[in-house]
């Protein structure tokens, strides 16, 4: 009987000592199956990559670049200024002739252009020499300039996608995470690849970590008057104040001298392109300067009253 029962034992402990072949299987198993996922997914990004063409390859425009390339998306470049130099140290390749540029035919065509100057550029873009479904976006922080140009020089067979990546090269140079990319898809042609590359762009973005905000144009411009123009207006009225730091400064006057230094030393082509091409903003100025008016109001109203209050009291001595 006793030696029954040292005979099980010995024999559980054997087969406690095994290892767990299942178990390990499994667990191969399912790494080589996300491998393999991994591998896929890399594989269907890959067929998915545009040929994205930038005009005005600028500082914004290499800033976008860079992540394009990184993602895998092939990226040409035009511009006034000859960047050959830049865009071969980016990855991309670069044409000083428009013509040349649209020769190659990319999927997608942003204008990089500064607000003022896109007009006059696209006016003179030979996109006779694009493919008919070329899909035409731009970058600017006013949108319904841009849209009401695309549609009014680009003949129907183009697609039409706004953006408006709220952040640059200096607050985007890190992580995109969190950071808005307002976009409207103006003009989507109804075939499946239409439709398909222009998800495949929005796809980028989001990929990035950009919070993604679907707005109309119209809509944009309403709110950008009320945040981007006044923020762009405020740190400049504080920059021209020449504001310097102090040895006793405070969280709240940091943040101000952030603004200055986040607004102030962009160029006044752009603050004033926010003003002029965004048909909201000079309500927008209005309102500052009447809430200014109404600020300073306050004090002197306080003063006098001060004032007469103290005279009164004298007058009763």
């Amino acid at each position: 009987m006793l030696q029954q029962e040292s005979k099980k034992i010995q024999k559980v402990r054997k087969l406690s000592c095994k290892p767990r072949v299942s178990t390990l299987k499994e667990a191969i198993d399912a790494a080589q199956s996300f491998d393999s996922e991994g591998r896929q997914k890399a594989k269907l990004d890959k067929r998915r990559a545009l040929k994205i063409g930038i005009v005005g390859f600028g500082n914004f425009g290499q800033f976008l670049s860079k992540r394009f390339i990184e993602i895998g998306h092939t990226v040409l470049a035009t511009s006034r200024t000859d960047y050959s130099e830049r865009a071969s140290d980016l990855g991309a390749s670069f044409f000083t002739d428009a013509d040349d540029f649209c020769e190659e035919h990319p999927d997608v065509v942003i204008f990089c252009t500064s607000i003022l100057s896109l007009e006059a550029t696209l006016q003179a873009f030979p996109f006779q020499r694009l493919k008919r479904n070329t899909l035409f976006c731009d970058v600017l922080s006013v949108k319904q300039f841009p849209k009401k140009l695309f549609l009014r020089l680009l003949p129907e067979h183009f697609d039409v996608l706004c953006l408006h990546p709220m952040f640059g090269p200096d607050s985007g140079k890190g992580t995109w995470q969190d950071l808005p990319l307002v976009y409207d898809k103006v003009r989507i042609g109804a075939e499946e690849s239409r439709a398909e590359r222009c998800s495949s762009l929005l796809r980028f973005f989001e990929i990035q970590g950009c919070r993604m905000v679907e707005m109309s144009c119209e809509e944009h411009d309403r709110q950008a008057a009320s945040s981007q123009f006044i923020t762009h207006t405020v740190g400049r009225m504080l920059g021209t104040m020449e504001l310097a730091e102090t040895t006793i400064s405070t969280k709240g006057f940091e943040s101000l001298m952030s603004l200055v230094d986040n607004t102030y030393h962009d160029s006044f082509d752009l603050y004033y392109g926010l003003f002029v091409y965004n048909e909201n903003a000079s309500a927008e100025l209005a309102r500052l300067e009447l809430a200014f008016d109404q600020v300073k109001g306050q004090l002197v109203s306080r003063l006098h009253e001060l004032i007469r209050s103290q005279h009164f009291e004298n007058d009763t001595k």
